[in-house]
């Protein structure tokens, strides 16, 4: 099976360790064990409670707690519906799998989180891309989808909040992209990792398993929560998606860690005093960053409804990986090119790390576009 380079994680696993001020990283910046032991209420001793635990595998679906926690994010799922992961990139991996074969039809949102495109295409799926643009807001534009969906049409693939551009489909558009499913009996994949990063109200957008019976949810601990280490996501899906999920998952996973369960149930159970500490930091973090584009000459930008993440068109004379190649080396910033994303002229940039962070990357970004335009 041949599958195209992942590209943006090619570029992240070449320069993450090699960069002074991380303004390509994608969660909410990340909390200690120790950190998340007191938003729970609880402190080292409560360690202790590991120790009795006897290292099998543990629940094969996930255990009974974590996906009870999970179904409080959703309107009203059953646990049984519910199929815990190696983070949402095994989650994504698996729902296509499990769904797409040769020649279906698939259509996917670019730019996305690649996944959604190439997995597809390695299956030798017949991928038909509907490309978001800047004049739309970076929202799908309904009726090139329309056009785009034909009674052949297995899975339509979106990520909600959008990776990398933070657009974020709102109910009434989730509505109507389902009754284009539903006419032709297409699933709905919504990548929705990003979920619970709204910048107004209570941050947590609709999922399209609540507004869609044929929709598919994946997720994870990663991005809004904080805790990418514990490499714990989640597919929520219709009945008969999940047993082709777990027929699928026997293959490449059996369970996740009895540790990493435990921790996620942890944080899930205390999933208001976790979004609250990552919607402060994304709201505070975006206004700056909206305060230092308004002030540059080269930089123009959709600003972002939700996530961690937005894209800066950038007026440089140079490629998008030449531009974010030579930040680096120069100034120790490091940004994610847009061609990562099939978007030349464009780079991402993640505002969500600490706010010290951001505020000592934007002066460095800031001084180097001065003196590329000298």
């Amino acid at each position: 099976m041949h599958i195209e380079p992942f590209k943006v994680e090619i570029w992240m696993n070449e320069w993450e360790n090699h960069c002074t001020y991380n303004l390509a990283e994608t969660c909410v910046a990340s909390i200690t064990i120790d950190e998340l032991l007191q938003m729970s209420g609880r402190n080292s001793d409560d360690l202790s409670a590991l120790l009795p635990m006897k290292m099998t595998y543990g629940a094969i679906e996930g255990s009974t707690r974590l996906r009870t926690a999970i179904s409080t994010l959703y309107a009203d799922k059953d646990i049984a519906n519910i199929t815990v992961t190696h983070g949402t990139i095994a989650a994504n991996t698996l729902v296509h799998k499990s769904l797409v074969s040769r020649g279906d039809r698939v259509v996917s949102i670019v730019p996305t989180y690649q996944q959604h495109y190439s997995i597809p295409a390695s299956i030798e799926a017949d991928v038909q891309i509907l490309r978001l643009r800047a004049e739309d807001g970076f929202l799908p534009d309904l009726d090139a989808l329309r056009a785009l969906v034909t009674p052949d049409t297995k899975l339509i693939a979106l990520t909600n909040p959008n990776n990398p551009t933070g657009a974020l489909i709102e109910r009434p558009m989730l509505e109507e992209i389902a009754q284009i499913a539903r006419e032709v009996g297409a699933y709905v994949l919504c990548d929705e990792v990003y979920r619970g990063t709204g910048q107004t109200g209570d941050g947590m957008t609709p999922s399209i398993v609540d507004v869609y019976e044929k929709g598919i949810a994946t997720a994870g601990m990663s991005k809004a929560y904080s805790l990418a280490g514990l490499r714990v996501g989640w597919v929520v899906a219709p009945a008969e998606v999940t047993e082709k999920v777990l027929i699928h998952r026997d293959y490449d996973t059996i369970s996740v860690g009895m540790i990493n369960d435990h921790f996620a149930a942890m944080a899930l159970e205390n999933k208001d005093k976790l979004l609250a500490r990552s919607q402060k930091i994304t709201r505070d973090n975006l206004a700056i960053l909206a305060e230092w584009v308004a002030a540059q000459p080269r930089i123009s930008w959709v600003k972002p409804s939700a996530g961690t993440t937005a894209m800066l068109k950038i007026d440089v004379p140079i490629t998008s990986r030449g531009f974010c190649v030579d930040l680096l080396q120069k100034t120790g910033v490091m940004m994610t090119p847009g061609d990562a994303f099939d978007m030349e002229g464009y780079v991402r940039i993640g505002y969500s790390n600490s706010t010290d962070v951001l505020r000592a990357g934007l002066e460095k970004l800031s001084t180097y576009l001065t003196e590329l335009s000298e």
